[in-house]
C-alpha cells in the first residue's frame, strides 16, 4: 500500500508538475504586483513609503530640487497619475492644480486621498494671487497631530486597494505615528528651553503651524507662496523689528534663493541658518535615503541654536 501511494504521487508530479515552492508566513509570492502611488510633495512621498514598505512602488510626482509652491504638472505627469492605484495630495490650498487633473482622470480605479481631510487648519497670514482671501495654510505637515491624521488617511488609502494586508498597514502606520510622538515630545522639551521665542524666516510664509504648536513668534519675509516678493517698506520694517528685540539669528529656506535673507542678515549682523519646511528635497538627498524625520530633527538643531535653547 505503501508503494502503491510512492507510484501515485510520482505519476502526478510527472502529469502536473512540481509542487510550487513554499513562502514563509509573510513572504510574497514572486511577481505579485505592488500598489503603485503616486505623491505630490516629500511629506506624503515619506508617509506613503514608510506604510507601503515592499508591498508598494511609490513615485514622487514633484522632481527633486523643484520648489513646490512654484510646480505645474506637464503631461507626462498626468499620465503617471492615470496609471497609479493610488493619487496623494496634500490638499487644494497647497495644490490648486490637482482637483482639474482628478476631474478629468481616465482611470475608473485610481483611487484619489486628499491627504488634509479631518486635518485642523490655520488661516493664510499672507494672500497673493496664489493664495486668495479666505485661503488656509497648506503647510499643514508641520503640525504633528495633522501628520498624524494625514498618515491614517493614507494607511486607510492602502488598505482600501489591498485589504489582504490590511494589519500590515496599520502596523507601519502606528510605527509612524509612534515616532511622530517622540519628535513632538522631542521638539516641546527643546523649545520650552529657548531664550528666545521669535523666529525670523527669510523666506515665505511656512512655519505658522509650527510657530502656534510651540507658542513661537513667527515674522516671515514673504506671504505663502515664494512669489510673493516683499515690499522695501516690508523688508524695512522687518529689519526694524530685528534690531529692537536684538535677534541674533535669521533663517533662510530650502530650494529657493537666500538672497532675501542675505539681505536681512548683512543690515542687522545677524547669522543665518537653515529652517526647511520639507516641501521636497534635492536629488542627492533623495537618493541618500534623507527621511521626514530627519529634516524636521536637523530644523530643531538648527532652532536650539538660533533661539538659544539648552
Amino acid at each position: 500500500m505503501k508503494y502503491r501511494r510512492v507510484v501515485v504521487l510520482l505519476v502526478l508530479i510527472i502529469l502536473v508538475g512540481p509542487f510550487p515552492a513554499c513562502t514563509k508566513r509573510g513572504e510574497e509570492p514572486a511577481g505579485m504586483k505592488k500598489l503603485k502611488v503616486i505623491t505630490t510633495l516629500f511629506p506624503l512621498y515619506d508617509m506613503a513609503g514608510s506604510i507601503g514598505a515592499d508591498k508598494s512602488d511609490v513615485s514622487l510626482l514633484l522632481p527633486p530640487g523643484v520648489e513646490a509652491h512654484s510646480f505645474e504638472p506637464k503631461p507626462s505627469d498626468i499620465v503617471k497619475i492615470n496609471e497609479a492605484d493610488i493619487f496623494v495630495y496634500t490638499g487644494r490650498f497647497m495644490e490648486p492644480w490637482a482637483e482639474e487633473i482628478i476631474k478629468g482622470a481616465a482611470n475608473e480605479n485610481l483611487l484619489v486621498v486628499d491627504a488634509s481631510r479631518g486635518t485642523k487648519m490655520i488661516p493664510g497670514v499672507f494672500h497673493d494671487a496664489d493664495e486668495p482671501a479666505g485661503s488656509f495654510d497648506p503647510h499643514i505637515w508641520l503640525d504633528f497631530d495633522n501628520a498624524k491624521i494625514m498618515v491614517k488617511n493614507i494607511m486607510q488609502a492602502f488598505q482600501l486597494k489591498d485589504g489582504a494586508h490590511k494589519d500590515f498597514y496599520e502596523q507601519k502606520a502606528e510605527d509612524y505615528r509612534d515616532k511622530l510622538t517622540e519628535l513632538d515630545t522631542l521638539y516641546k522639551t527643546t523649545l520650552a528651553t529657548c531664550k528666545d521665542k521669535e523666529i525670523v524666516y527669510g523666506g515665505h510664509y511656512a512655519f505658522g503651524y509650527m510657530a502656534k504648536r510651540y507658542g513661537l513668534k513667527y515674522l516671515a519675509a514673504q506671504g505663502v507662496s515664494p512669489d510673493a516678493e516683499p515690499t522695501a517698506s516690508d523688508l524695512v520694517k522687518l529689519v526694524e523689528q530685528i534690531k529692537k528685540d536684538k535677534i541674533r539669528y535669521v533663517f533662510y529656506e530650502e530650494l529657493t534663493s537666500p538672497k532675501i535673507a542675505e539681505t536681512i542678515a548683512g543690515e542687522t549682523k545677524a547669522k543665518m541658518l537653515l529652517l526647511n519646511a520639507a516641501h521636497n528635497v534635492s536629488r542627492n538627498q533623495l537618493e541618500q535615503g534623507l527621511s521626514f524625520f530627519d529634516i524636521l530633527k536637523k530644523d530643531l538643531d538648527n532652532m536650539r541654536i538660533g533661539l538659544e535653547c539648552k
